[in-house]
């Protein structure tokens, strides 16, 4: 089949780009199953912003369309063009059997629109538990709530990332949807008790790095790491807060590309996020055997008992990270538990496999639509 990812923001995470500061997690995924869906036969495009690369190229089997630039076109009339049109046109351009977008946004009513059109399959797949809250308050003007609610509805398929998810659309849109898991493959070097404690996100208000500060503050004892600087103003709040702390490291804005070396050696993740989806940073963590303490609760069980340590306030989390400093064994527990879990759960094949499923589902092979070239 061919399968095209509209995912404006995804370059410089496909291509392994140093000089452009942009990567979030639902880029990394589309990234991840792009390349395991060529590697499983597919034929597959993505549409990503253009950065000055050429139309058309091709990354690890997954071939590159040019959309806009990102500061391309005049306020206000840009939202149509040159954004809707060039995306429009590059998904002309991929001629795809599918056209999968992810996260909430005008974009899904764009895609959704496209795909009606011209007789493709739409599949939405959601990147955070906000993407299905009613009226989407996270998105910040009326046109773009109103478009990305109609694409929500119109979609062909809808996939969720959790059971939690499913039932919220089920229960605020009236809709069904299938979970399929992320999926992570690199597996890095293993934690190391001694190692830091880490915090590794987009720095934004809903994350709440300002938590991880004042956890660095009440554990003197101990050295942490925050990876994620985007939004310098964020970034110089958090240094100027934490002047009078020398065991706190501020890393700053990190490619994906070399992300992973923050994660091999550390000891602890540590996520202060008011909501999430699934992290994907905690399929960097698991797979390395290390613990994750966390106010999200990523409802994961293995051997009936609880992997990720979830906790509700800053006082107990400053007492969960100290337990597991303090008792090997317990810190050694929960990696095993997150690592098995890991390994059973979040493979790329697994997530390909159900992806294929429901394509075979949604379109037969003799359904497919003649070109739109």
């Amino acid at each position: 089949m061919k399968i095209c990812f509209v995912s404006p923001t995804n370059y410089p995470v496909l291509a392994g780009d140093r000089t452009l500061r942009q990567v979030g997690g639902a880029e990394v995924q589309q990234a991840f199953l792009a390349r395991e869906l060529v590697r499983r036969g597919h034929s597959v495009s993505m549409i990503c912003m253009d950065h000055g690369q050429p139309d058309g190229i091709v990354i690890d089997g997954v071939t590159v369309y040019r959309a806009h630039t990102p500061e391309g076109g005049l306020p206000i009339v840009r939202f149509v063009h040159p954004r809707l049109t060039s995306v429009w046109q590059a998904m002309r351009r991929a001629d795809a059997d599918v056209y999968y977008q992810r996260t909430s946004a005008s974009l899904t009513a764009t895609v959704v629109a496209f795909s009606k059109l011209h007789r493709r399959l739409s599949l939405f797949a959601a990147a955070s538990d906000r993407d299905f809250v009613p009226g989407a308050p996270h998105l910040a003007f009326a046109r773009d709530r109103a478009l990305y609610r109609w694409g929500l509805r119109h979609a062909d398929v809808v996939v969720a990332q959790t059971v939690m998810q499913r039932d919220a659309l089920q229960r605020h849109f009236a809709r069904e949807s299938t979970v399929i898991r992320s999926c992570y493959g690199h597996l890095g070097q293993p934690a190391q008790h001694e190692g830091v404690i880490l915090w590794v996100a987009n720095l934004s208000a809903h994350k709440r790095p300002e938590l991880f500060v004042e956890l660095a503050r009440r554990l003197p004892e101990y050295r942490f790491r925050l990876v994620g600087g985007a939004d310098e103003s964020i970034l110089a709040a958090l240094r100027q807060r934490a002047t009078d702390l020398s065991n706190i490291e501020f890393a700053g804005f990190v490619p994906f590309a070399d992300i992973e070396q923050q994660f091999d050696g550390s000891s602890i993740l540590v996520n202060t996020s008011s909501d999430e989806g699934f992290p994907n940073t905690f399929l960097q963590a698991w797979s390395r055997a290390m613990p994750t303490v966390s106010f999200f609760d990523p409802r994961a069980q293995w051997e009936g008992r609880r992997v990720g340590c979830v906790v509700e306030s800053i006082d107990e989390m400053v007492q969960r990270v100290a337990s597991l400093k303090t008792e090997r064994a317990e810190w050694e527990l929960h990696g095993r538990l997150a690592r098995d879990y890991f390994g059973a759960t979040f493979s790329g094949a697994m997530a390909v496999a159900a992806y294929e499923e429901l394509f075979a589902q949604a379109i037969a092979p003799s359904k497919l639509r003649p070109s739109i070239l």
